[in-house]
């Protein structure tokens, strides 16, 4: 009975279909999707530990810099030399790269020689080998007619893992490939090629670059493809490239832009990530390689060991009786003798059977039909592993990408090269599929490589020059706003004669140094409510201010904010004092004090003339007002018509200020010795407590201080200690400093255009160049000049662009910012309709860097000519100051503040200069003098 049941097993087995018998043999090499998903994560994790400078010693996939930072956009165009060393042959080429057209249209011409390495060479000394290139190249020169004495430019394709520097040099991590030339790892190949140009001679070379064949075929395929940012080789060796930001490149300096990676992904699973997927058969292929423990991945993948993993296979099944009849022949013993090639052929859609049979025959075996089948099924599983393999790679550094740019959905080009993906059937067709199923969120093109790493080469060398030359042009564009210590000294110089000669009562200056007629700053000891008003800008903020007498923690602050429409700002003036009136109506109706007459300061942030505390005449209008009727007349006064007019209140207006005189009023009520106040913000101004002995037109004025009576509006006397007043603090208006054409030299043609386009050209000039009203607009003439000269957007010049305002100085704090990344700099300017590559977002943000540090050297200049004069006013070799700063420019630009402290530092070593933030800015600073002013008069 047992007999029976064994012969119909026996038979069973022989009826078996031949693919099932394999595919349980083989089990641990079908891979499905969660074990391809959790390989892929495994993988990311590798490549992160590569990019850590931490932890990139002990990494198995070393993910290399290679410094090259972008693409190729077309522009491109040069003669080139190219060598490719990365197989038992070697090639030489000439490159022409022609501007404007991609490869499908003839943009790349190419004439190649191909050049046989000796054996001998391979594992010989490392200076014959390369003595045998150089002698190859020489000889390329000569059989092509190409000059000898001319200086070529040469790119060099280096198919072996290397440390890069720069792109022109780097360092022989190992050999791969059967090549073990002696004495070159850890050296610099760059330089060993160059030495052994130098021992051939008489040939003038440079070596512009060296890459990775695999950054070589991203470029090559990059050329006709922008949306190409991932290298792969699937071949002899496998290999992979792509563009990883900066910021995330620990072994590199800087975090601007992108970087292509070599990822060396052959080396995944040397530090045992892989051990769970490896079968015996990996085992034994490792355990007979030149390199055992190294190259995991590779071994698992490449063309160089799927012949021999199926050799493998099959002569374990024929051992085992499962093939052949058990009979195993010593062809079938014999490391080698199945190919990858051998792999292709078994699994071509017609003829694949055919090719098995043949093969096997070769082999000195005798397969049945189910021998073919199942042999041509093994080499489908292996095939069918290393393509899933390399989709969950590629899924890894695409989710990488993905992540990197906060994309929900990703398009991107995948330049491919190498025999395994360029000859075997089915293998592209499995690898598109499986990756668009494990991401199926984005949508991945495959380029074919057309003609490899050579051009490669020469694209990146191409690249590179393009880089180099765009980057002379845009420096050349930005010199004028990079200025020397010199110049800034110059404008310190400028600025201290203006200073000078505006507080004389004769002759004419750019810079007003209007008397504030504030002449002490706050004690501490300053009580009672008081109502601020602010116009500065497009708000207008009305404040309720309760100091508490020396307890400054104490004091309370209750305000509104009211707009002020356009139609308004540019109306009459008495529609827009009116329209204040009514706001101040609002807010005294808010906090319940309508019946209340409440001691009030103006904060009225425009050019005044001043007689005396309580009055302003109004000089001229900026920062986009235009309001009719108010030049020449006393702001005061048309306040007091207008509450008067709507007959629901009344005010008793003590003190009208400037914002720059109510800011430092604000900070000295903190600090003491804060005695300059600066604005940086929308307009640009500053003020400070001048020696009343140096203001000479005080004296021909006669104008009321604090300490003056005001009974009435009329004069009284001064009382005995007001005799004392030894200062006034001086609003300089230091915005209108080049107005006289004193500020020529520094003035770019950018900067010309934005004043003759402003509302007011020929005024302002020195707050044109630091405001914040105009830096976004000097930005956007830049940008506009460089797009006009194809440095930017591809030459494109949108009507965005060309529309003024739209660049907005907020933009400038935003995109300087180091915590930005490029890709929320392009996030930004493709708002503003500007579609940008990740190279013009790096240029957008030198220019906004260039454009505003110059700001900030610009007011540090004047800074120190302000502190100087304060400390020789005083008599002093030293001068302690604080400056009371408020202004969205200093408080949001995130280097602005910095570059100010320092320039003045550096120009006015003799004063230690500290800057203090406005907390409450100048409405407080209002109610703050009209509080010293009332306590003066009570004197």
């Amino acid at each position: 009975m047992l007999a029976v049941h064994l012969v119909s097993f026996y038979f069973a087995k022989l009826k078996e279909d031949p693919t099932k018998k394999v595919d349980r043999f083989l089990h641990a090499m079908r891979l499905h999707d969660d074990q391809l998903s959790d390989i892929s994560t495994r993988f990311q994790a590798e490549m992160k530990k590569g990019l850590s400078a931490e932890s990139n010693v002990a990494a198995a996939v070393r993910m290399l810099p290679t410094h090259v930072r972008s693409t190729p956009d077309g522009s491109e165009k040069g003669q080139f030399l190219a060598l490719d060393l990365g197989g038992s042959k070697f090639k030489v080429l000439r490159v022409k790269v022609r501007e404007g057209m991609g490869i499908r249209k003839g943009g790349v011409e190419m004439e190649e020689r191909t050049y046989p390495i000796p054996k001998e060479k391979l594992s010989g000394r490392g200076t014959e080998l390369f003595d045998h290139v150089s002698q190859s190249l020489k000889d390329f020169l000569q059989k092509k007619n190409i000059s000898l004495e001319k200086k070529h430019p040469l790119a060099f394709t280096f198919s072996f893992p290397c440390e890069h520097h720069t792109l022109d040099q780097g360092l022989l991590l190992n050999w791969s490939k059967n090549f073990r030339a002696r004495c070159l790892q850890g050296k610099d190949v760059v330089q060993a090629l160059k030495e052994a140009i130098d021992r051939t001679g008489d040939m003038n070379i440079e070596v512009l670059a060296m890459v990775n064949d695999t950054v070589a075929t991203m470029m090559t395929c990059g050329f006709d493809d922008q949306y190409c940012e991932i290298g792969l080789i699937i071949g002899t060796g496998t290999n992979a490239c792509y563009m990883e930001d900066m910021r995330h490149v620990d072994l590199v300096e800087g975090d601007e832009g992108r970087m292509c990676v070599n990822t060396e992904w052959g080396a995944f699973g040397d530090d045992g990530a892989l051990n769970d997927y490896i079968t015996e058969f990996d085992r034994d292929v490792d355990a007979a390689s030149i390199n055992p423990g190294k190259q995991t991945f590779e071994k698992m993948v490449s063309g160089m060991y799927l012949g021999e993993l199926v050799r493998l296979v099959v002569l374990k099944m024929a051992k085992l009786g499962l093939l052949f009849d058990g009979c195993v022949s010593n062809e079938l013993r014999t490391k080698g003798k199945i190919t990858t090639a051998h792999v292709a052929a078994m699994e071509e859609y017609k003829c694949g059977l055919k090719n098995t049979r043949d093969i096997l025959t070769d082999l000195d075996l005798n397969p049945s039909p189910d021998d073919c089948i199942a042999v041509q099924h093994v080499s489908t599983i292996v095939s069918f592993r290393s393509s899933n393999l390399v989709a969950a790679g590629l899924a890894a550094i695409l989710t990488r990408i993905k992540k990197n740019r906060c994309l929900r959905a990703l398009r991107i080009t995948v330049g491919v090269d190498g025999t395994v993906y360029k000859t075997h059937p089915q293998y592209p067709k499995r690898l598109h599929k499986v990756v668009r199923r494990l991401l199926p969120e984005c949508h991945v093109r495959f380029v074919l490589s057309d003609s490899g790493s050579s051009k490669g080469a020469a694209l990146v060398t191409a690249v590179a020059q393009r880089l180099a030359s765009q980057k002379r042009q845009v420096d050349d564009s930005l010199s004028p706003f990079r200025l020397s210590q010199e110049q800034l000294q110059l404008v310190k110089a400028k600025m201290r004669a203006g200073l000078e000669a505006g507080l004389k009562s004769k002759g004419s200056s750019a810079i007003k140094m209007l008397p504030s007629f504030v002449c002490h700053t706050p004690d501490g000891t300053e009580y009672g409510k008081y109502l601020a008003l602010d116009l500065g800008g497009t708000n207008f903020r009305v404040l309720l201010v309760n100091f508490k007498g020396g307890l400054q923690s104490s004091t309370r602050l209750y305000h509104k904010i009211y707009t002020i429409p356009l139609e308004i700002m540019q109306g009459t003036g008495e529609e827009l004092f009116d329209h204040i009136a009514e706001c101040i109506s609002d807010f005294l109706d808010y906090m319940g004090m309508k019946n209340t007459r409440v001691p009030t300061g103006f904060t009225f942030s425009f050019p005044c003339e001043q007689t005396a505390i309580d009055t302003g005449t109004l000089v001229s209008w900026t920062k986009g007002f235009k309001a009719t009727d108010c030049e020449g007349h006393d702001v005061v006064n048309m306040l007091r018509e207008a509450i008067k007019r709507l007959n629901e209140f009344d005010l008793d207006i003590v003190a009208v200020v400037n914002d720059t005189v109510g800011t430092m009023m604000s900070c000295a009520y903190e600090d003491p010795e804060c005695e300059i106040g600066l604005i940086a913000g929308t307009g640009s101004n500053v003020c400070y407590m001048e020696e009343l002995r140096n203001i000479e037109k005080t004296e021909q004025k006669g104008g009321k201080t604090e300490g003056d009576k005001q009974n009435d509006g009329t004069e009284g006397e001064k009382k005995e200690g007001d005799a004392k007043i030894s200062k006034m603090c001086i609003n300089t208006e230091w915005g209108g400093l080049g107005d006289d054409g004193s500020l020529d030299d520094i003035i770019t043609p950018y900067d010309t255009e934005v004043n003759q386009n402003s509302i007011n050209p020929g005024k302002q000039r020195f707050e044109k160049l630091t405001s914040g009203m105009y830096l976004g607009e000097v930005v956007r003439q830049v940008l506009l000049d460089l797009t006009r000269g194809g440095l930017l957007f591809r030459g494109h010049v949108t009507e965005a662009l060309k529309t003024p305002g739209i660049f907005q100085t907020k933009y400038l704090s935003q995109i300087e910012s180091d915590r930005l990344a490029l890709l929320q700099v392009r996030s930004i300017l493709q708002q503003l309709g500007l579609d940008t590559t990740c190279d013009d977002s790096i240029i957008v943000k030198e220019v906004c860097g260039a454009v505003s540090r110059r700001a900030a050297q610009l007011c540090g200049a004047g800074m120190a000519a302000v502190a100087d004069k304060i400390r020789e006013n005083r008599g002093l070799d030293h001068l302690n100051i604080t400056v009371g700063v408020d202004g969205a420019l200093y408080k949001l630009h995130p280097h602005f503040s910095r570059i100010l402290r320092e320039t003045t530092g550096a120009l006015a070593p003799q004063c230690k200069v500290t800057f203090m933030p406005s907390e409450e800015g100048s409405g407080k600073g209002a109610a703050l003098i009209t509080a010293v002013a009332r306590k003066t008069q009570e004197m």
